[in-house]
């Protein structure tokens, strides 16, 4: 039996690609009375993406126009949201004005793209827009100055669901991208927003954070210590986004807390902890246990294993101790990681409960 080909996954349009799209529908609209639809947007890379409009309204000065996102078969926390652009004619020389309408965030705090106090529309969807104003002003004859207002049905809510309050933005989602284009299951956009939760942390005097590999495991850091909430960076399974950023942007402090398994693979030096692209090596965990003075029964049996939880239980129930030796191992990596950036190192190895199973502490508290 022959093996399928596998299926190329399909690409989708960012928030920034559809409220340019909706903007330039209903700038379109106060200049010629209609709405283009689908509207065609030039990206910011080149080439062309053309949107098709979901609702769309005119009242004097005022138009607005909506494009159901589409983000491709990436699992995108927008996919299918509602994103409206609404444009008011504003007097000569205003320029253009963003604004944060419903479900769009505000900036409150430093170390973003965007200071605070302004609508969380970030620089490549402003440019965007602003192109796209200038190019159907310059062909009118008008003079382009208006006020777009960014909304996102259910944005609120949404946001919940990614890091926003953390970083300072509240009320919101942010309106994002920097090609216009959704990569299917691209790592790129959590990492990049692990690195903007440094730079927040930076900026607002953070000395120590926290990158936890889920909720549990950060419920573990939270009940040891009253850190401000912008600490508590959302690592998940991309270590090596964290570790690699942190080299150049030092913190004084890192707390690491995670599951026995994945951090058993940050022991090995896997830099990305996620099941499909990383694997334990049983053959490690066959010397952790020797090296915590297993018989050889236990050894041999880690070898046969399904899973890392299987050789932890087993070794519980003998009343060894792989949690804290893993630790140290995890610490060790990790160092080598960060090379010589001078960040204080604690690792702390949790179950699913968020129970503390073993750690290795910071240098300082030896």
């Amino acid at each position: 039996m022959s093996t399928p080909e596998p299926t190329e996954l399909r690409r989708g349009w960012t928030t920034g690609a559809c409220a340019t799209a909706a903007a330039k529908a209903a700038y379109s609209a106060l200049l010629t009375g209609s709405f283009p639809d689908p509207v065609e947007i030039t990206l910011p890379r080149g080439g062309t993406a053309d949107f098709v409009l979901t609702r769309h309204s005119l009242s004097g000065a005022t138009a607005m126009a909506t494009i159901t996102k589409d983000a491709g078969d990436d699992p995108d926390v927008t996919h299918g949201a509602l994103i409206t652009s609404t444009v008011r004619l504003l007097p000569a020389a205003s320029g253009v004005v963003f604004k944060a309408g419903d479900g769009v965030g505000t900036v409150t705090r430093p170390g973003l793209p965007i200071p605070p106090g302004e609508p969380a529309i970030n620089p490549v969807p402003r440019q965007m827009m602003r192109d796209t104003i200038a190019g159907l002003a310059a062909s009118a004859g008008a003079p382009g100055d208006v006020e777009i207002e960014v909304s996102i049905d259910g944005g609120r809510e949404l946001a919940l669901k990614t890091m926003n309050g953390r970083l300072g933005i509240v009320g919101g989602l942010s309106v994002l991208g920097t090609t216009g284009i959704v990569r299917p299951f691209s790592c790129a956009a959590w990492i990049a927003s692990i690195h903007r939760g440094v730079d927040v942390a930076r900026a607002i005097g953070l000395t120590h954070v926290v990158g936890a590999t889920g909720s549990a495991s950060e419920d573990a850091v939270r009940a040891r210590y009253q850190l401000d909430e912008t600490a508590f960076l959302d690592m998940g399974d991309f270590a090596g986004g964290l570790l690699k950023y942190l080299r150049s942007h030092p913190v004084d402090r890192l707390t690491l807390s995670g599951g026995f398994a994945k951090f058993t693979k940050l022991a090995q030096g896997a830099l990305d902890l996620h099941s499909a692209r990383s694997s334990v090596d049983f053959a490690f965990l066959q010397d952790l246990l020797r090296q915590a003075g297993a018989p050889p029964d236990l050894i041999g049996g880690a070898g046969a294993a399904n899973t890392a939880k299987e050789v932890l239980d087993n070794a519980l129930a003998e009343g060894l101790d792989l949690s804290g030796p893993l630790a140290g191992k995890v610490k060790s990596s990790v160092r080598h990681i960060l090379r010589n950036a001078p960040i204080d190192v604690e690792v702390l190895i949790t179950d699913r409960q968020g129970t503390v199973l073993g750690e290795c502490g910071f240098d300082a508290d030896a």
